[in-house]
C-alpha cells in the first residue's frame, strides 16, 4: 500500500504545473494579455449561446467559461489551451438534461471530472492518438450539423419543442413556425451569421461576433422589438461552490453518461491540443497533464453551475492566431469573461436569443472543413466509409456512439486489410550440391512453402486451411522467418494445419521461427507436435537437409554414392564390431 500511494504521489506531483510554466508566463505578458482579451470577446457569444443550447441558461455557459477556462489554463498540459463549453459537449448533454435534469448534468459533470482525473494517473492520454483521423472527421461533421439544428428554434423563434432527438425537434420547430412565423427571429440569425462569415473572410483580426450581437442588440432594443426574445436575467456574479444538486442514489444511472463525457472531454481536448500545436513551432502538449487539467476543470465547474467543458478548439485556434505563447492568455480571458459576469450583466442579459442562433449557426458552418473532408473521401473508400458512417451516427444517434461506431468500423477495415498482407508462397528448393536428377526426385516429394506477414485470427484461416489440401508430397517445410506476427488464433489453426497433414502421412518441417513467437507456439502445443510428428530447425537449408534424411530414411529417395559409401563403412565396421563381440 505505501508503495501504491507513494506512486500515486509521485504521479500527481508530475502532474502539477512546474517552475517552467510560471517562467513561460514572464517571457511576453503584453502580448498574451492582449490575445486573451480577444479570445474573451471572441468566447462570450459562444459561452452564451452553447449555455443556452444545453439547457442550463447563458449564466450556465458563463460560469463554464471562467471557472473550467481558469482551472484548465493552470493545471492543462497545454501552453495554448483555451477550454470552455463547447458544441460538441452540448449535444451530448441536451438528452442527459431531457431525462435526469439540470442537477444530473452537474453530476454528470463532476463524475466526470473524477474519470478524467483517473486517466491522467493512468497515463491513458497516448492513447487517444490512435483514433483514426475519418472517425475524427466524421464526428466534427457530425457535430457541425447538430449544432446547427439545434438553434432552429431559436434561430425561428419558437420555444423548443420537447423531445432529446435533434431531428425530432426541429420538425417540431418547423411545424410550430408554419403556424406561427417569427421573421423577425430568421431576421436576425440569419443577419448576425451572415456578417459572422463573411466579415471573417474579408477582416479575419476583427471579431465580428461580437460585433453582430451588439448591433442586434442595440436594433432590438431601439426599435422594441419584442419579437427577438432576449436572454433574460443573468445573476451579477457567480454563485457559491455547493453540492446541493448531488443525489447518491442517482448515481449508477448517470454512470454511462459520465463515462460518455468524460470520453468527449478528453478526446476533444487533446484533438484540440494536438491543433495548436500544429499552428506553432516549438510547442508540444502533455496528453497526460491536460486530461489532469481537464479533470480538475470539470470537477469544480459544477459546483458553480457550471456544464462540462473541454478544450475549445475555435477559441483555442483564435489564441495561437493572435500571438499567445504561454498559458497567461488564457488566464486573461477567463478574467475578462469574469469580470464581464459581475460588471454587465444586466446589458448581457438583453442579447436576442436569435442573434446567439446566429452565431452557433455561422460556428457550425465553419466547423465544417470542405477541404478536409474532400481529400479525405478520396483518400480510399474505407476511410470515406468511415466518415459518412461516424457523421450519420453522430446525426441519428448520438456523439458517443458514432464515435464507438467508427472505431468499431476503422478496426475491422484495418484487419481486413492488415489479414490481406499475409501470403502464403511457394518457393524452389535451392539445388544446392545435388544433380539436376536429384534436384527433380526432391522437388517431386518435399514442398517448401514461405509465410509472410501477420498470423493471426484475421488472416490464418485464409490459406493454412488450404495448405492442408496439399497433395503428392511426403513432406512440407514451412519458412516462417517472415511472419510478423503470431496470436493464439493463428497458432491453433496452425498447429490444425499440421495435424491434419499429419494424418495423411505428410510431416511438416519448420524454420525461421522468431524467437518472440516461440511462446505462444509452445503455450498453444505447436512446437511439441513438431517435435513428435516433425522437426523444427533454425535455417531452410538445414530443413532441406533434414528433410532428404527422413525420406532416405523411409526408402522414398535412394542414398547418394557418398552416403552409400559411408553408410558400407557403418555396417562393415559394426558387423566386425560384433564378430569380435
Amino acid at each position: 500500500m505505501r508503495i501504491s500511494l507513494g506512486r500515486v504521489g509521485a504521479r500527481l506531483t508530475a502532474l502539477l504545473p512546474g517552475r517552467g510554466d510560471l517562467a513561460q508566463m514572464r517571457r511576453d505578458p503584453r502580448r498574451d494579455l492582449l490575445a486573451g482579451l480577444t479570445v474573451a470577446i471572441v468566447a462570450l457569444p459562444l459561452a452564451l449561446g452553447f449555455g443556452v443550447s444545453s439547457g442550463l441558461g447563458a449564466e450556465a455557459g458563463l460560469a463554464t467559461a471562467v471557472i473550467a477556462g481558469a482551472l484548465a489554463a493552470v493545471f492543462g498540459g497545454s501552453n495554448l489551451q483555451v477550454s470552455g463549453p463547447t458544441g460538441a459537449m452540448t449535444v451530448v448533454l441536451v438528452p442527459i438534461v431531457a431525462e435526469h435534469g439540470p442537477s444530473g448534468v452537474l453530476t454528470v459533470g463532476l463524475m466526470a471530472g473524477l474519470m478524467l482525473v483517473a486517466l491522467a494517473l493512468v497515463r491513458a492520454g497516448k492513447y487517444m492518438q490512435y483514433v483514426p483521423a475519418p472517425v475524427v472527421e466524421g464526428f466534427t461533421l457530425g457535430i457541425a450539423c447538430v449544432i446547427g439544428l439545434q438553434q432552429i428554434p431559436s434561430a425561428l423563434g419558437v420555444p423548443k419543442p420537447e423531445g432529446d432527438r435533434v431531428l425530432v425537434v426541429t420538425w417540431r420547430a418547423l411545424q410550430e413556425f408554419a403556424e406561427h412565423p417569427n421573421w423577425t427571429a430568421v431576421a436576425f440569425a440569419l443577419v448576425v451569421a451572415a456578417v459572422m462569415l463573411i466579415g471573417t473572410r474579408l477582416r479575419p483580426t476583427i471579431p465580428f461576433s461580437i460585433v453582430a450581437v451588439i448591433a442586434a442588440t442595440l436594433v432590438a432594443q431601439v426599435a422594441g422589438l419584442d419579437a427577438a426574445k432576449p436572454i433574460g436575467d443573468l445573476p451579477s456574479g457567480l454563485p457559491a461552490p455547493s453540492l446541493s444538486f448531488l443525489d447518491p442514489g442517482a448515481l449508477g444511472s448517470l454512470l454511462a453518461p459520465a463515462v460518455a463525457v468524460a470520453a468527449l472531454a478528453a478526446l476533444e481536448s487533446l484533438l484540440s491540443a494536438s491543433v495548436a500545436d500544429g499552428m506553432t513551432v516549438g510547442q508540444k502538449h502533455d496528453p497526460d497533464r491536460e486530461l489532469f487539467g481537464q479533470g480538475l476543470a470539470n470537477i469544480a465547474a459544477p459546483l458553480f453551475g457550471g456544464v462540462p467543458a473541454t478544450g475549445a478548439i475555435a477559441r483555442t485556434a483564435v489564441n495561437v492566431r493572435t500571438g499567445a505563447s504561454s498559458r497567461l492568455a488564457s488566464l486573461a480571458h477567463a478574467a475578462v469573461l469574469a469580470v464581464i459576469v459581475f460588471a454587465a450583466a444586466p446589458l448581457v442579459s438583453k442579447i436576442p436569443l436569435a442573434a446567439l442562433a446566429g452565431v452557433l449557426l455561422a460556428t457550425a458552418i465553419r466547423m465544417v472543413e470542405v477541404g478536409s473532408l474532400r481529400v479525405m473521401a478520396k483518400a480510399t473508400r474505407s476511410d470515406a466509409l468511415i466518415l459518412v458512417l461516424t457523421a450519420v451516427a453522430t446525426l441519428a444517434l448520438d456523439l458517443v456512439y458514432a464515435v464507438i461506431i467508427g472505431l468499431v468500423v476503422a478496426g475491422a477495415l484495418a484487419l481486413r486489410a492488415v489479414a490481406l498482407q499475409a501470403r502464403l508462397d511457394q518457393v524452389p528448393l535451392d539445388r544446392g550440391d545435388h544433380s539436376a536428377e536429384e534436384h527433380a526426385l526432391l522437388a517431386e516429394h518435399i514442398v517448401a512453402y514461405r509465410i509472410d506477414g501477420p498470423l493471426f485470427f484475421a488472416a490464418a484461416h485464409r490459406f493454412l486451411l488450404e495448405l492442408a489440401e496439399v497433395a503428392d508430397v511426403r513432406v512440407i517445410i514451412l519458412r516462417m522467418s517472415r511472419v510478423t506476427t503470431i496470436d493464439a488464433t493463428g497458432a491453433l489453426v496452425l498447429k490444425d494445419t499440421i495435424q491434419r497433414l499429419n494424418r495423411r502421412g505428410i510431416v511438416v518441417m519448420t524454420s525461421g521461427i522468431r524467437p518472440g513467437q516461440r511462446q505462444v507456439l509452445e503455450s498453444m502445443g505447436v512446437l511439441e507436435l513438431l517435435r513428435l510428428e516433425g522437426s523444427e530447425y533454425d535455417s531452410t537449408p538445414e530443413a532441406i537437409r533434414g528433410a532428404r534424411t527422413h525420406l532416405e530414411c523411409t526408402g522414398v529417395l535412394p542414398l547418394l554414392p557418398a552416403q552409400r559409401s559411408r553408410t558400407a563403412v557403418r555396417e562393415e565396421t559394426e558387423g566386425t564390431e560384433e564378430t569380435v563381440g
